[in-house]
């Protein structure tokens, strides 16, 4: 940079070394070759000058929009300027320096005029303080550093230091994210004042928001700059993504500024200023506001404006208590620096921004002299020095390495005065507490925070999500697991409650619902003490079917016609059933295979039936029962033969059963052939399986198992209880060998080795030798052979999965299948009951439609005419000798058809007559028929009821008005809804008209004369005729009428007609009928009650005239 510094007398200042520019020769400087003596005697001369006359001058140029901006030149900046200066020339640390000038420069408002004042300035000053407009603040920048010039703009957003460039202050980018940043509001929105200033000042703080991740959601001007155009700024940030914060980018209301007013009363309006959104100005970041009652001096007149000014965070600099701007221009008037005659009040506090900004460049001038011994400096080492420079500022300490402090000011509830609620930092972000805590409107906690992550340069924001949301959402989509199984679980809890209380598919058994059968005879009946202590005494380690068992076992019962087994959980006592438990065997019972026996129910007998003596209450799970009981049984009936054939069919059903557990991930752990049950028609099923799942949810420990019992357990579960309880799909492969052994030799598991249960258990514990039962090869295919040999192996990964095994088993038979006779009878038996269940659900589809037709009938017409249509019967026409009828319709409806669509009107008809509908359905009244906006009811009829149709008419009409008072259209709430009723009481006939939907009709005089009685009364008005009147005089129920005079019926001439107001012990507000203006029409909806914008469609549908009904 060069700076302009001129000796007083034009010679340049021989401790100064400028460039070439700087050496400018004074009027009447001699050249080089003039006459020496010439030479000496002005030398001489010079030398007799004082040193203060020797200094150079350094010109500061103070560029801005002073002459087309009227708020902008309120800050007097020839005042602050030459204020400035005159004080630097009089600091004694400055003494021996350049004598410091300033010189105003006018910035044209629009862009292109900017541009072209920042080139022309740059060429007259030795620094530049501005310009305003940011459009210019980056050319200026350039044009700058090509020129050496220090550049110290105030007014530009994202403008940082670098080269010749040094802002004045923390860039208004910087502040403002570190606002949003300290609150978490990260969406926010721009609204700007239409000029150029201020619009390109709104593009360049969304774009150095954006640059550091905030989400700007819309950058909008005010156009035009009226109410209007206020309005529709707000509405697109209404209408436009969810923001936080508005950043208002104009003059502050606090100066003057009009757009700002309008904004936000605009808002105020539109219920924006209800602290869902923080309003923020932009203008003052440039000045410092200072706390207190005077800055809001703007808002005294307005309480709307206060209202909404309530919703505004103002972030301005920050001065100390003890000194504000305009206490420094008082200082500065005492000591006469400043006219007498000057206004205080309308000083605009960028004064003092103005100030501070010169003796910025003073400050930074001497750091770079003193830097550089005293020599030339450059505009780039004057910048650096500004950077760092620290200043008495116009109202406090400026400067010094750390960025000027800012301060965050709200108002209270009353919004009379300022209140300094937090301190910040712009440079660490920091935000401290000044005291008083912000107020939002309404003493809401004002708009909830955003993520983190957009505040966070490590993160990735989408859509606003925080980073740990995002990984949430991906476990949900991903897995499903957490979350599926909360919503399974809760559902299905949900469910095993409904099915406890009723239903075909109920899990939870009681007594009514199995029937037993009395151990001492045959007859069933329901379960009593003795039968009960029986169940409670037998062994329940295993399902079986013992062959002396008799038929009537209390084990075994009827439950839907069939017979079931119950299977007791083991303990003393077990009422209360845990939801684990309910859940566990949900999961069991949906499985389904035809050699997987079927889980029924969980019996509860005892506890809170109050059947059971205490302590002898029980659980029992309800299966399937076999009635050839279990394979352990079959083999032990010697008078039962078994060729191979009947053999590989029960192990192939077993091999099936097993196969299907093992794919639905269940393993049995309990299987033998005690578990393995044979239905009448020798098909063989697993049952007990899942058990041990049972017994762990309902935190029941299982009974030791006998040495017997454990035959059939693998060697790995014998050495450890824990995997015994549990199972495993290795170990049930196991158990398979050892029933394959059963079935082929028709014996005990073991019984060719001649050693006890126990000697057996604990030789298969603990190997060597490895103890195996012994077959014979001619007992059975030697595929077989080798397959049970297979599955009983030590290493439970030897062993075949059961799908190996029923491959291999497949094998020993050719694939051929077994039991012709057996599959044929299974066949014919699942197609009869695939027949049964196919026209039992016809039959069902069948009785629910014939139940929405008759439904439906009965709304379109009386359930008696309804009836005796559906039977054939002819309806004749009926004679009523007195009914009382109901009229009203919608007063202007064709002035509200006018002002709305098409479906709007339906809308409204609908939810009118709904409305009316759910009224009349508490009276004893019959609907007739709507056509359009008529609505029309009866009572006496086709029902007749003495004299009480009259009262109920009456009553309902009562409380249809009253409902009607409060009903709004919901797309005109404004446009009331108002109805005429009338009432007529007389004789009249109803009858079915057409058969193509029929009709249920009035006819008579009765009808005319009761439309007439709507048609010829008022708003919010019931008219009644005389006849209706007497009937309800007699009645004698306190209905209350007025007298409303002579009224001419069409088709009747004159006759006395009532309004009926109410009735006693009737508490409903009932609406106030409008008055009454003469010459109106008492039919229609006046122009003042149309919404403006809906008023062009009438006038577009009816030019000249008034609405009309």
């Amino acid at each position: 940079m060069t700076v302009y510094l001129f000796l007083a007398g034009g010679f340049p200042d021989p401790k100064l070394c400028a460039p070439a520019r700087w050496a400018r020769s004074g009027p009447g400087l001699p050249e080089a070759g003039s006459r020496p003596a010439l030479w000496h005697r002005v030398l001489f001369l010079l030398l007799l000058l004082p040193p203060s006359a020797l200094s150079a001058v350094f010109t500061v140029g103070v560029l801005g929009p002073w002459a087309c901006d009227p708020i902008f030149a309120r800050a007097r900046p020839d005042l602050a300027a030459r204020l400035a200066a005159a004080r630097l020339n009089h600091l004694p640390a400055l003494e021996g320096g350049p004598r410091f000038e300033v010189a105003l420069l006018p910035e044209p408002c629009g862009t292109p005029g900017s541009l072209g004042a920042v080139a022309s300035a740059l060429a007259r000053v030795s620094a530049l303080v501005g310009p305003v407009n940011p459009a210019a603040c980056r050319p200026a920048e350039l044009l700058a550093q090509e020129a050496g010039v220090a550049l110290v703009p105030w007014g530009c957003p994202g403008t940082r230091a670098a080269r010749t460039t040094a802002p004045a202050g923390p860039p208004a980018a910087d502040a403002l994210y570190a606002l949003l940043r300290a609150f978490r509001w990260a969406r926010v929105a721009l609204v700007t004042a239409p000029q150029d200033l201020w619009v390109e000042a709104g593009l360049a703080l969304a774009a150095a928001l954006r640059a550091r991740g905030l989400p700007v959601a819309l950058v909008t001007s005010m156009e035009p700059s009226d109410p209007a155009g206020a309005r529709e700024a707000l509405k697109r940030i209404r209408d436009g993504p969810r923001v936080r914060a508005v950043i208002m980018v104009m003059h502050s209301v606090l100066l003057g500024g009009e757009e700002q007013r309008r904004l936000l009363e605009a808002a105020e309006e539109l219920g924006l200023a209800d602290g869902s959104l923080v309003f923020l100005p932009f203008d003052t970041l440039h000045y410092a506001l200072s706390p207190g009652p005077e800055a809001l001096a703007a808002l005294a007149n307005s309480s709307q404006l206060r209202r909404a000014h309530d919703a505004v965070l103002t972030l301005t600099r920050h001065c100390p208590p003890a000194g504000s701007v305009l206490d420094g221009l008082r200082r500065a008037q005492e000591r006469r620096e400043l006219p007498p005659d000057l206004n205080l009040q309308q000083v605009s506090p960028l004064f003092g921004t103005i100030y501070d900004a010169v003796f910025l460049v003073a400050q930074g001038v001497a750091g770079a002299r003193a830097a550089g011994g005293g020599g030339w400096v450059s505009g780039a080492a004057v910048a650096r020095h500004v950077r760092d420079a620290q200043v008495p500022g116009f109202c406090g300490a400026l400067g010094g390495g750390e960025e000027h402090p800012l301060v965050l000011l709200d108002t209270d509830a009353a919004g009379d005065r300022l209140f300094a609620t937090h301190t910040l930092d712009p440079a660490s972000g920091s935000l401290r507490s000044a005291g008083t805590p912000v107020h939002f409107p309404r003493g809401g906690r004002g708009p909830e925070p955003d993520p983190w992550c957009w505040f966070d340069p490590q993160d990735i924001c989408n859509g606003g999500v925080e980073p740990g949301l995002v990984f949430l959402g991906f476990l949900l989509l991903a897995g499903m697991g957490l979350t599926g199984a909360l919503v399974a679980h809760y559902a299905r809890h949900r469910l095993l409650h409904i099915q406890m209380v009723s239903g075909p598919n109920k899990i939870i058994l009681t007594l009514e619902d199995i029937t037993f059968l009395h151990p001492q005879g045959g007859t069933s009946r329901k379960v009593v003490q003795g039968s009960r202590s029986s169940l409670a005494t037998r062994s329940t380690s295993d399902i079986c079917s013992v062959p002396s068992q008799p038929p009537d076992s209390p084990n075994i019962g009827l439950y839907e016609g069939d017979w079931v087994w119950l299977k007791k959980f083991p303990g003393p006592q077990h009422v209360a059933i845990r939801p684990a438990t309910k859940t566990a065997f949900s999961k069991l019972r949906e499985l389904r295979h035809e050699n997987v026996a079927l889980y029924l129910g969980l019996f509860s007998a005892g506890g809170a039936e109050g059947a059971a003596a205490p302590g002898e209450g029980f659980l029992a799970v309800v299966s399937e029962h076999g009635a050839r009981g279990s394979l352990h049984d079959l083999l032990v009936q010697r008078d039962i033969k078994l060729d191979w054939m009947f053999k590989s069919s029960l192990l192939l059903d077993l091999i099936k059963g097993m196969r299907y557990l093992h794919h639905r991930g269940v393993a049995h752990g309990r299987l033998k052939s005690r578990n393995c049950v044979v239905d009448a028609r020798f098909v063989l099923k697993v049952t007990d399986h899942g058990h041990g799942r049972l017994l762990e949810a309902q935190r029941v420990f299982p009974e030791p198992q006998s040495a017997e019992d454990q035959l059939w357990t693998a060697p790995e579960l014998l050495r450890d209880p824990v995997l015994e309880r549990r199972g495993t799909l290795a170990g049930d492969v196991f158990s398979l060998g050892i029933i394959m052994q059963e079935v082929v030799c028709r014996s005990a598991p073991y019984a060719m080795l001649e050693l006890t249960p126990e000697e057996v258990v604990q030789r298969v514990k603990s190997p060597p030798p490895l103890c195996r039962p012994s077959v014979s090869m001619d007992q059975a295919p030697t595929e077989c052979i080798h397959l049970m040999k297979q599955c009983w192996a030590e290493e439970s990964d030897l062993r075949p999965s059961m799908d190996r095994a029923f491959n291999l088993f497949k094998a020993i038979n050719k694939g051929r299948k077994r039991n012709i006779i057996d599959s044929m009878l299974r066949m014919l038996e699942q197609y009869s009951s695939n027949l049964e269940d196919l026209i039992r659900e016809r039959t069902e589809e069948l009785e629910l439609e014939k139940q929405k037709t008759d439904r439906l009938l009965t709304q379109m017409l009386p359930p008696s005419v309804a009836e005796a249509l559906k039977m054939g019967t002819p309806v004749e026409p009926e004679y009523f000798e007195e009914v009382t009828l109901y009229f009203s319709d919608i007063v202007g409806f064709t002035t509200i058809s006018a002002l709305s669509e098409p479906i709007e009107v339906v809308d409204l008809l609908n939810d009118l007559y709904t409305l009316f509908d759910a009224i009349i359905g508490t009276h004893d009244v019959y609907k007739v028929e709507t056509i359009g906006d008529a609505y029309m009811v009866a009572s006496g009829l086709p029902q007749r009821n003495g004299q009480r149709h009259a009262a109920e008419i009456a009553t309902m009409a009562l409380d249809i008005l009253s409902a009607v008072g409060s009903f709004r259209m919901r797309h005109m709430p404004e446009v009331p809804v108002r109805i005429r009723i009338g009432l007529h009481s007389g004789p009249c006939v109803a009858g079915v008209v057409g058969l193509t939907m029929p009709r249920y009709c009035l006819f008579g005089d009765t009808v005319n004369t009761a439309s007439r009685m709507e048609s010829t009364g008022l708003p919010y008005r019931i008219h009644v005729n005389v006849s209706t009147v007497q009937i309800l005089r007699a009645l004698d129920e306190g209905f209350q009428t007025q007298v409303r005079g002579r009224t001419e019926l069409k088709g009747r001439g004159a006759e006395d007609t009532y309004w009926l107001v109410g009735r006693r012990g009737f508490n409903k507000p009932i609406p106030k009928p409008p008055d009454l203006r003469p010459g109106a029409s008492n039919h229609g909806i006046s122009l003042q009650e149309i919404p403006p914008e809906r008023r062009w469609r009438l006038e577009k549908a009816r030019p000249g005239r008034l609405p009309d009904k």
